[in-house]
């Protein structure tokens, strides 16, 4: 059994990025910029972008969060989107989700330029996404497919279960699955049998939110398990959705929670940003 070491991964990543940044600042005098909104007081939310704010620092980027107040309309939102598309120091906008339950998130989305759509949440994205065509991609799973590329895990041919049919996690996830020629079942809240599932699967990779929902019983020997699971418990600690202690002895490769993915999911955001400025500097 093998530990997938998301931490030491993303710091690679964060190592290459910074680099280029260096390099762009170098040769076209341009620095990287992403701008976050963030609705509401939400403590995870203003978690993730603290972290996200110190990730953008340390590789050298500009960075700017707009946060908002939970009463602010939609309308409000979608101005400073439209200003922050406008702006040509922004290459990257982000918003950090869940919106208070008075705003539509697909409506807020669907603003944000399709170029400078870091998340990769937007339909044009989407789309080409699933087609297999160059577009910006969902951070999270763009994160889990770093991981299989640098441990050298196979997917072509691979029974892959994923679990959690979310537009953020699990429909993008398959996507990218099915482009590598894995055969991938997609299972959620509606499926009746989820263990007749992932019994059978070489790859598991789940993200609901339940702790321990994946069991020992529920893996064969020799499987790949990637918890994208956060939970906090009343301890205080984080767990994922995998029972980690009893099913990482059956498995080739498995993640912690914390250290797996989370800390890709950032890197990711950074290679996207990165990604979207320079194609902004191609045109200019």
């Amino acid at each position: 059994m093998q530990i997938i070491d998301g931490k030491s991964l993303s710091k690679k990543v964060q190592l290459s990025v910074k680099a280029e940044v260096e390099k762009l600042k170098r040769e076209k005098n341009i620095v990287p910029g992403l701008a976050v909104i963030i609705v509401g007081n939400d403590p995870a939310s203003h978690a993730y972008v603290s972290m996200k704010e110190k990730a953008c620092k340390a590789v050298g980027f500009y960075s700017i969060a707009h946060k908002m107040p939970e009463s602010i309309t939609e309308d409000e939102i979608v101005q400073i989107i439209t200003m922050m598309n406008n702006n040509p120091h922004i290459h990257g906008i982000l918003v950090q989700l869940p919106l208070p339950k008075h705003i539509d998130t697909t409506k807020i989305l669907e603003v944000i330029d399709p170029k400078k759509d870091v998340d990769g949440f937007h339909a044009y994205n989407v789309g080409r996404m699933v087609t297999n065509l160059d577009s910006f991609v969902a951070c999270t799973p763009l994160g889990v497919m770093k991981m299989f590329d640098e441990y050298n895990i196979e997917l072509e041919g691979k029974d892959v279960v994923v679990v959690g049919a979310s537009n953020i996690v699990g429909k993008p996830m398959a996507s990218l699955l099915l482009n590598r020629n894995a055969t991938v079942t997609i299972t959620h809240i509606y499926t009746k049998d989820l263990a007749s599932h992932t019994k059978k699967a070489d790859i598991i990779i789940v993200g609901v939110g339940v702790v321990n929902l994946i069991k020992e019983d529920m893996v064969k020997d020799g499987a790949v398990v990637i918890d994208i699971g956060i939970n906090r418990l009343e301890d205080g600690s984080l767990v994922g959705d995998v029972d980690f202690k009893r099913v990482a002895p059956k498995c080739s490769y498995i993640t912690p929670v914390p250290g797996g993915v989370g800390p890709m999911t950032i890197a990711m955001l950074l290679s996207n940003t990165l990604k979207a400025t320079k194609e902004f500097g191609e045109n200019l």
